[in-house]
């Protein structure tokens, strides 16, 4: 057990890294959604090694460089942005807390952050769009129903979506064993053997049966399922979502969308490059936070060799396992644009809505600030890889 998990942590002024949020979003969840945020594929090998990675790497500081306060101001994707941290789209928000997806929509344009919107979202397209200025991206997944892909695109250009992430890396859905056990599906289902979980979280059991009706009205225009329709997320991508999903179709949506494009879960160099062929303006190296190919690479430790084979036609962002600051200089330092992640503000909101994100992104932010200090590095261009050393 790490150092981070000895104490207990019992309210949000107890949380000093996304350890604890961790362990707060658990006291607070029903069981199966908790075990869905924290699950993955299989034997969860590949989730682990996603933070595990950046282990790998040793950080050699300069001292006595006048480091002062360091700019983390970037450009990502076309848009000048705080620092390099990006919110990944997740699904399901308001499942782990009622404030749910217009949390981080508010922390994230409070920051000047990017955070991106899932298909899969509780809050729609639209009302995001409306409301929130910063820049934001729709997470895209390619469905077999053609005029729901259609409707998609055209919600998010007419609510001024900054960009498109199409993701790769969900022709069939990942082994979720962890949801299995726990019968997850989405809305919840109430079965003898999770009931006791839901009833002792009063809480949680409030919020989602008295406000706001469940929805994914991103969706429910076209299918039932995961809406009035309860079914696991695993069967929700082995049924609605296209297994032929090609390059092809890849870069007719780009050529539909017209407008910043990303492809997100892109692991190898071979994928790397035909991305910058097809006119990708970012990718980001990801595998789905272990949730899909078990036994899959970190996407940290393929960075390196992406970067050189294609990090002068496309901006390249790595996607999970961030939990520190310093992973985020690591990465950096290897080449990357930007960080991106979903767990690290996920736990934070199921612990404690929208001051749980704002809590979680203060403290990320300072420790990527007190690492570029203690490296001697005054802003984002003074990283390379001769502040690393690999085991």
């Amino acid at each position: 057990m790490s150092i981070a998990l000895r104490h207990k942590v019992r309210r949000l002024a107890d949380c000093h890294n996304v350890a604890d949020f961790r362990a707060l979003a658990r006291r607070r969840l029903p069981y199966p959604v908790f075990h869905y945020i924290d699950g993955a594929a299989d034997d969860e090998v590949t989730k682990d090694r996603n933070t595990a990675a950046f282990d790998t790497v040793d950080l050699v500081p300069d001292v006595l460089a006048g480091a002062g306060s360091p700019d983390l101001s970037t450009t990502v994707m076309g848009r000048q942005v705080a620092m390099p941290l990006m919110l990944s789209p997740t699904a399901l928000q308001r499942l782990f807390h009622w404030h749910g997806e217009r949390a981080v929509a508010a922390v994230a344009e409070r920051h000047n952050l990017w955070f991106g919107v899932s298909s899969l979202s509780t809050v729609g397209i639209e009302e995001v769009g409306a409301r929130w200025s910063g820049p934001k991206m729709l997470q895209f997944y390619y469905h077999k129903d053609r005029g729901l892909n259609a409707a998609l695109v055209e919600r998010a250009r007419a609510a001024k979506f900054d960009a498109l992430a199409l993701t790769v890396d969900t022709v069939v859905s990942g082994n979720r064993e962890r949801c299995k056990r726990t019968g997850f599906q989405t809305p919840p289902r109430f079965t003898p053997a999770n009931l006791l979980s839901y009833a002792t979280h009063p809480g949680w059991a409030a919020n989602f049966l008295f406000r706001e009706k469940f929805d994914l009205p991103n969706l429910s225009t076209h299918v039932a399922a995961g809406s009035g329709q309860s079914i696991s997320i695993q069967d929700y991508f082995n049924s609605m979502l296209d297994p032929g999903l090609d390059w092809q179709a890849a870069e007719k949506l780009r050529s539909d969308w017209g407008g910043t494009f990303c492809l997100k879960g892109i692991m190898s160099v071979g994928d790397a490059r035909r991305a910058a062929d097809i006119g990708a303006d970012a990718i980001m190296v990801s595998n789905h936070g272990g949730r899909q190919l078990d036994g899959s690479r970190a996407p940290f430790d393929q960075l390196a060799e992406i970067v050189d084979a294609v990090g002068d036609r496309v901006e390249v962002i790595l996607d999970g396992g961030v939990r520190r600051g310093t992973h985020v200089v690591k990465a950096l330092s290897l080449g990357a644009r930007a960080v991106s992640g979903g767990r690290l503000y996920l736990y934070a909101l199921a612990a404690a809505g929208e001051p749980g994100v704002e809590r979680a992104v203060d403290l990320l932010e300072a420790e990527i600030t007190r690492a570029m200090q203690l490296m001697g590095k005054r802003s984002l261009a003074d990283l390379s890889r001769e502040n690393l050393r690999f085991r």
